[in-house]
């Protein structure tokens, strides 16, 4: 009877080792003295229902955020992840990855062209040949082509599409983000940066919305109140300009306009929609 009970306790006590021993390689010890739970059940603040009968005036502008301005380096930082935090890139990667966020072909902007993980990034892996020594032969060596992948750091820039307008029913000049388009800095034959920048593929904003408010931002003032990509793209935190306002042409800044006197224009469209509102409530 009593090897039998032996017996028991030595099964039960294996059985909780093993559950320990589980458990710690399933889930790493947090990183803080409490468990993080708000930021991944955090849902969207609905956008205000608006008709078409209270738009009164609009317009379409396009925009570009680089990361490289200090303003806007949230977007670009951590170029590695870490546990709680991804850099915007890499946010949008792994969503394309795991299908929580599709991608439009950079073709136009109208989001008319869905496509696959696989098809968007088959366009921008890039092929190199090297020489690797033979195993079987050591000392004689071997051509062989190696595909480097995509690295999210050389997305240095962000286009944005968005309308603005005029909502009687509210009286306010409402703004809607309605498209991303990430920017890469592309690669030469030995793997250097050329300047320039080649459009990758479209996110539609308010589909990608409920992404964007579970990824947490660094907030160096204060860590308990971390922002996520969905509160600096609504509280609009970012630095940005204009490179394209809605015209009879469809046509960029730059089609009719260089070096300071393109940001002269960029600078009269912006204060152009700012008088508009200033002019609506001056008496």
């Amino acid at each position: 009877m009593k090897k039998v009970i032996l017996i028991v306790l030595l099964v039960f006590n294996v059985g909780i080792t093993i559950e320990a021993f589980s458990q710690v390689f399933d889930s790493p010890p947090r990183d803080l003295a409490w468990d993080k739970s708000h930021s991944r059940d955090r849902k969207v603040v609905p956008y205000a229902p608006v008709r078409e009968a209270d738009v009164t005036w609009y317009t379409k502008i396009w925009r570009i955020i680089d990361f490289r301005e200090k303003m806007n380096q949230v977007f670009y930082y951590p170029d590695e992840t870490i546990r709680d935090r991804v850099s915007f890139m890499q946010m949008i990667m792994d969503g394309l990855k795991e299908g929580s966020l599709t991608a439009y072909d950079a073709i136009n902007d109208e989001f008319t062209k869905p496509l696959t993980y696989e098809e968007m990034i088959a366009g921008f892996e890039r092929s190199d040949s090297t020489q690797l020594e033979r195993l079987d032969f050591p000392g004689e060596f071997y051509d062989t082509i190696i595909k480097i992948s995509l690295d999210p750091t050389d997305v240095k820039q962000l286009r944005i599409k968005e309308v603005q307008f005029f909502d009687k029913q509210r009286s306010v000049l409402d703004v809607r983000i309605l498209g991303l388009c990430p920017l890469l800095q592309v690669r030469d034959d030995k793997g250097e940066l050329k300047p320039g920048f080649q459009p990758m593929f479209w996110i539609y904003f308010p589909d990608a919305r409920p992404v964007f408010a579970r990824t947490e931002l660094y907030n160096p003032k204060n860590g308990a109140e971390r922002r996520t990509f969905d509160d600096i793209f609504q509280k609009r935190y970012f630095q940005s300009y204009i490179t394209k306002e809605d015209n009879t042409y469809n046509r960029n800044i730059s089609a009719y306009k260089t070096g300071l006197d393109a940001l002269l224009e960029a600078e009269r469209i912006k204060e152009y929609i700012f008088d508009l509102e200033h002019n609506l409530w001056e008496f």
